[in-house]
């Protein structure tokens, strides 16, 4: 197994994938190095990757210009789903907030798949909508936490 392979098995995202799944994300898949500041992806821009954040720290932000922090990830969490769904472009921007070493699979590739092999696509969907549900909870906890110490 290289390296490449034992990172995408073991990632918390992807442990319960099944062995031939897992040689699915694996095909064109590639490693990325951001350093600190630099941009992941850009709102508005064409979506076509997921990454997988094997170490250091990505901020989510909203707005174009003003950069409103949704939320921070950090090692194990993966980052852009966007190219999952039309119009295939990026809802928030993402920037490397430490040294950052991802590994970065092709949206196009997994999307083409999970349409021609159900049984891939139904895993990866199942993944995908898990980790929506724990953004849109972290998000109601902060905008709770918001409100709260607004009424204060």
């Amino acid at each position: 197994m290289n390296k490449l392979e034992e990172r995408i098995v073991h990632h918390s995202f992807l442990r319960s994938l099944s062995p031939d799944n897992v040689q699915i994300m694996l095909k064109n898949a590639t490693e990325k190095e951001f350093k600190p500041g630099e941009i992941i992806l850009k709102q508005g821009e064409p979506a076509n990757r997921f990454f997988l954040i094997d170490s250091g720290r990505v901020v989510i932000e909203a707005g174009k210009s003003d950069g409103k922090t949704v939320q921070t990830l950090d090692a194990g969490d993966v980052l852009g789903w966007s190219w999952l769904f039309p119009p295939f472009s990026w809802h928030f921007t993402a920037r490397a907030l430490t040294p950052t070493k991802c590994t970065v699979l092709d949206g196009g590739h997994l999307l083409v798949t999970a349409e021609e092999n159900h049984e891939f696509g139904y895993e990866l969907m199942r993944l995908v909508a898990q980790i929506g549900i724990e953004r849109l909870q972290a998000t109601r906890e902060k905008m709770l936490k918001i409100s709260a110490a607004n009424r204060k």
